[in-house]
């Protein structure tokens, strides 16, 4: 039961931190360009109570990490209104970019506390606590890089579609906006319905884990440099 608590906790406390960074980066970002929404209904704030989903940040993640799958989840997403920022087309982009750019920035501070902890020996990994907190610092460190390329799929309603949707010819916007009224079921067909009609076929993940592991590679470089290994 200890192993299986731990197990939880250093998948859901890591993924709850990236989830909120990411949320406050979108509305902070847009308050900078002219969007104040997300400041006026309290949601600039690292409080995660302001910004969990109980089912898509706390019971899923959890249920998938006990089960031993991979740990997805979201938060309530920060309101943007794109009409109020300096300039909507462009600065869309930006707020977009914003959380992914958070996740990033984490995870380089969660490659030097890891290699700064690894190179001082203080931690025994042997313990419950230096299992925690080596165990904790990795799964911040992959979970971050996962959500920030995993948002920037160019999919709606990730980030990346809308960076699409700005670098698309204004009169293919209607469309692409139409088409992300669908909202999830086009990244559940192809998480969950393509995979199980077609075995061994993995188009999300073809696509998010060549440059999740190269990141991966970069970070884990990183610490090792920081440990002095």
């Amino acid at each position: 039961m200890n192993e299986m608590i731990l197990k939880a906790a250093i998948l859901i406390v890591p993924l709850v931190v990236a989830i909120v960074f990411h949320e406050v980066a979108h509305g902070y970002v847009a308050k900078l360009l002219g969007d104040k929404t997300a400041s006026e209904r309290g949601r600039l704030s690292l409080n995660p109570i302001r910004h969990v989903d109980p089912f898509g940040t706390i019971i899923l993640p959890g249920f998938l990490a006990l089960m031993g799958a991979p740990v997805l989840g979201w938060a309530k997403p920060v309101p943007v209104i794109q009409e109020r920022l300096r300039n909507p087309r462009y600065g869309m982009m930006a707020v977009a970019a914003a959380g992914p750019g958070s996740n990033l920035v984490l995870a380089t501070i969660g490659a030097v506390v890891l290699g700064l902890v690894a190179g001082s020996g203080m931690v025994d990994e042997g313990t419950l606590a230096g299992k925690f907190i080596i165990g904790g610092l990795s799964s911040f460190l992959m979970i971050n890089v996962f959500v920030a390329v995993f948002n920037m799929l160019p999919i709606p309603p990730f980030d990346g579609s809308h960076v699409v949707e700005g670098l698309l010819p204004r009169s293919a916007v209607p469309a692409w906006r139409k088409f992300g009224r669908y909202g999830m079921l086009p990244i559940i067909a192809l998480i969950v319905v393509v995979p199980s009609l077609i075995p061994g076929f993995d188009p999300v993940g073809a696509i998010v884990m060549p440059p999740f592991e190269w990141l991966i590679r970069q970070f884990v470089t990183l610490a090792s440099l920081v440990s002095g290994g």
